[in-house]
């Protein structure tokens, strides 16, 4: 591609403290603007400890990222403000109501006032969610728990997000309402960077996929492309059994 990468990751590398084998196993790869790019792999083959790292919440044991052109090294504070966060764990306050965990994490983004609650509404409106702003989280269904967490990393309108496992455990049309919101934003200029171990989901919403394990990018390229390369196997799914294996991971 001719395009600047929007994401620019070279030897990255984290060993836990403790840990014989690295966790992420120098990794190099270019993310490019209005991508939406899927890193899948089995569990503990490294997907969410890369995440955490481009979003500034672990450091690497060494190599280097620039996100938008600002080294993660030196410019952490400003490359937050241009990237949305939705992690696996829901990162909201059961006690407090939807309108309230909205308004808590607007205001961390610098969001106020009659902007913020606009935008709030706005989003509970796409999500269904609008006549439930005034319930408890811990009133809400899985489904409707992971709209809001989707919501909280939406609200400031992030040049770039990450998403890792933002359909996991929930029902058929909260993952249909997730998924069409993220195409629509990507096509707006939103790049999107994704893990998931659904894989029809990332065969027909990503770009590109990587397909990682024990640390190490093992293929990459357009899930479709890779179907057609490997005429053998009929959906990326057997080829991403093919690739990393049966066995089970914990």
């Amino acid at each position: 591609m001719s395009v600047k990468p929007i994401i620019e990751i070279r030897d990255l590398t984290k060993i836990y403290k403790g840990s014989d084998e690295p966790a992420v196993d120098s990794i190099s790869l270019d993310i490019y603007p209005d991508e939406i790019f899927g890193l899948l792999g089995p569990n503990g083959a490294g997907k969410t400890t890369t995440i955490s790292i481009l979003c500034g919440i672990f450091a690497p044991t060494r190599g280097s990222i620039t996100i938008d052109g600002l080294d993660i090294g030196k410019d952490m504070s400003r490359i937050k403000h241009r990237i949305g966060v939705v992690p696996q764990e829901l990162a909201l306050y059961p006690t407090l109501t939807a309108l309230e965990n909205l308004t808590f994490f607007g205001n961390m983004y610098g969001l106020k006032g009659a902007g913020l609650r606009d935008r709030i509404y706005d989003c509970l409106q796409v999500f269904g969610l609008e006549k439930v702003a005034h319930k408890k989280i811990d009133s809400f269904s899985g489904g409707m728990k992971r709209r809001v967490n989707l919501i909280a990393g939406l609200l400031h309108h992030p040049k770039i997000i990450f998403l890792d496992e933002p359909t996991v455990g929930i029902d058929v049309q909260s993952r249909f309402v997730i998924l069409e919101y993220l195409n629509k934003i990507n096509k707006e200029g939103t790049t999107i960077i994704y893990t998931s171990h659904y894989m029809e989901e990332a065969e027909n919403l990503c770009s590109r996929v990587a397909i990682v394990d024990r640390g190490k990018i093992i293929s990459i390229g357009n899930p479709k492309e890779l179907v057609k390369e490997h005429p053998e196997f009929k959906n990326l799914e057997n080829i991403f059994l093919h690739l990393t294996g049966k066995e089970m991971r914990d």
